[in-house]
């Protein structure tokens, strides 16, 4: 039985009403004819109601009864209007309602083709376009994936071009993370944990996990907070576990640091992170594991050993490009390579993170994988380090962008979020999530339905990749690892054209080492030290 709250209120009143007057009603019958359609009314608003607690459709409705219609009301009359109820249209909402809405479409596996041609003007500054063929090819029948593992990997990972990117459980509800992991588990991709640790949530379902390792070392830390390499080793060498990522910084606050608050430490998140209660969970901005780019690299090293062999590599949001390169310079100083390195832009993160960092702070992804892209191509690594792309990707068109600039694959965080029915109400932070995606509230998070949920889950990734697809093969490629540069053009004036391959100038191997006259890299290789992350004076 599901405590009184006030997001029952209607439903409360329309019940109470209903008895009323029922009662008025059999007590006295010369008012009966009085209150007959009153009782029609609020009764039928009370099983509407109860509809509402029982059905699994939709979240918003099982967490507010009767009231929640209101929106659905709004949108059919005009689809602009939701921006007044759950969805307030402010300035820097992380996506337009269109790509909302395709997620949306896709995860329920509904028609997402649209009338009357493009939305947008395709005259503005920044209108971007990727170019198709005379002579199409077929519809690739393959599920796009690539192998994740360098020559020091003995477990490789064959990883889906489209993964879930790193949200912890406690920032997501238990349901959220089993619906994400079975869906994941349906559709042969990956989920990364985020820095939270492997929860039993995580387990349920057993789909592959890529677990990620923060600066708080949580699931795998001393009671001090430092790294406890046998804890690693324990939870790592999981078969569920596909690869280990170390977080160096991410999107939404990099250089911040992750803040858990309070409100949301329960009892299970306190025991599966490792820290205490009734005060904020936080990750430290900074690692104590290592404190140079070399020992950087032993580190990741050593979590590749722990792990019995598996992919490891790092996550970060590039901020001083000396710092990127001197990691680079300890890769050739001591031969060690990860096998993988996610790029995060600064537009991405679910988290919440103060305005200045969310907005001003961090590297955008597009130029973040373009710089690694060539970096590593710069120092002859590019064959052997993959390059996964998260920050605002959604959609097919998203992807492909990324890959035209160096991304094998793509991570997307909010996509998979509201595939899950979230509305972007911005209320994460408070444990009041209406859709039960991002709560650690049991009444608001049995608003999603895991069953239900993990087939939208599922839907969106499928859909997603058959359009992906679709822009291969009108391009006349057969996979997105052939997607270059050239593929695609950006407005930069009213009358000027550019392709990214002007926009986006590529190194040539080895460039870095023999010594590069590029001015995207000349200075800063020159002021990267292997030995720290400090500038050479």
């Amino acid at each position: 039985m599901l405590p009184f709250s006030p997001r029952f209120i209607v439903l409360t009143i329309c019940s109470v009403v209903t008895v009323l007057l029922l009662g008025l009603g059999l007590t006295d019958h010369k008012i009966l004819h009085l209150v007959v359609i009153p009782i029609l009314i609020f009764g039928g608003l009370t099983l509407l109601g109860i509809r509402d607690l029982l059905q699994s459709d939709h979240a918003v409705l099982r967490n507010y009864p009767i009231s929640a219609h209101l929106r659905f009301l709004l949108e059919e009359i005009r689809p602009e209007m939701r921006q007044y109820f759950f969805e307030s249209e402010k300035d820097g909402m992380p996506f337009s309602r269109d790509t909302r809405a395709v997620v949306y479409q896709r995860a329920k596996m509904v028609l997402d083709k649209r009338p009357f041609g493009t939305q947008e003007n395709v005259y503005s500054e920044g209108y971007e376009w990727m170019h198709h063929s005379v002579a199409p090819k077929p519809h690739a029948t393959e599920k796009f994936r690539i192998t994740i593992g360098g020559p020091e990997c003995t477990k490789p990972y064959s990883a889906s071009v489209f993964n879930i990117s790193a949200m912890s459980f406690g920032a997501l509800s238990p349901n959220a993370v089993r619906a994400l992991n079975a869906g994941a588990k349906k559709g042969g991709f990956a989920h990364d944990t985020g820095e939270g640790g492997v929860s039993p949530y995580h387990r349920e379902n057993g789909g592959d996990l890529i677990w990620e390792i923060g600066s708080g070392y949580f699931g795998c830390r001393n009671h001090d907070g430092s790294f406890n390499p046998q804890e690693f080793a324990k939870v790592a060498s999981g078969d569920q576990i596909k690869m280990v990522e170390l977080k160096v910084s991410q999107g939404a606050k990099p250089g911040h640091g992750g803040v858990l608050p309070a409100a949301k430490v329960s009892p299970e998140i306190s025991e599966i992170r490792g820290v205490g209660m009734g005060e904020d969970c936080i990750s430290p901005p900074g690692h104590k594991a290592f404190s140079t780019p070399i020992q950087m690299m032993q580190f990741i090293a050593e979590m590749r050993r722990l792990s019995g062999g598996k992919p490891a590599g790092f996550k970060l949001c590039i901020g001083h490009r000396w710092e990127f390169l001197a990691i680079c310079k300890a890769m050739l100083e001591t031969g060690i390579y990860p096998d993988f390195i996610v790029i995060d832009g600064n537009e991405g993160g679910t988290g919440a993170a103060p305005l200045e960092f969310m907005d001003h702070l961090g590297m955008p992804m597009r130029e973040g994988v373009n710089f690694a892209h060539n970096a590593l191509i710069g120092i002859n690594a590019r064959d052997r380090i993959r390059i996964g792309a998260s920050g605002k990707i959604a959609t097919a068109f998203d992807m492909a962008r990324a890959m035209a600039l160096g991304a094998d694959w793509c991570n997307s965080a909010r996509g998979f979020m509201f595939s899950l029915g979230c509305i972007q109400s911005l209320s994460c932070h408070t444990d009041r999530c209406p859709t039960g995606v991002t709560t650690q509230d049991p009444t608001r998070s049995r608003a999603l339905v895991v069953p239900h949920k993990l087939e939208r889950v599922f839907n969106y990734h499928h859909a997603t990749l058959h359009a992906l697809t679709e822009l291969i093969a009108a391009a006349g490629l057969e996979h997105p690892q052939d997607i270059r540069p050239v593929h695609f053009s950006q407005r930069v004036s009213n009358t000027e054209v550019k392709s990214f391959a002007r926009l986006y100038p590529e190194l040539k191997p080895g460039e870095l080492i023999s010594g590069t006259q590029d001015e995207r890299f000349r200075d800063a290789w020159a002021m990267a030290r292997a030995d720290s992350f400090a500038a050479a004076t």
